[in-house]
């Protein structure tokens, strides 16, 4: 499973949505009942998944989904 896949995998489970087929370009304005609750979820199931530490500054430069990512594979390149 690559991360793409991996990620799909968490939005899925934080939204409670097998359904949800998540894009590069997505935001929070895109998916319904991302609010600043489900970011965090986000983001602690994010960091547990990948064994990763994001700081404040990374997570606040998040524009979209494709930053996400982005910001796994470099941290995990690190």
């Amino acid at each position: 499973m690559d991360n793409f896949e991996k990620l799909q995998t968490i939005f899925r489970e934080v939204f409670d949505d097998e359904s949800l087929n998540i894009k590069r370009e997505y935001s929070a304005a895109d998916i319904e009942d991302w609010d600043s609750l489900a970011q965090i979820n986000l983001i602690v199931a994010i960091e547990k998944e990948f064994n990763l530490k994001f700081n404040i500054n990374e997570i606040s430069a998040l524009e979209n989904i494709g930053d996400m990512l982005d910001l796994i594979e470099r941290k995990l390149n690190e």
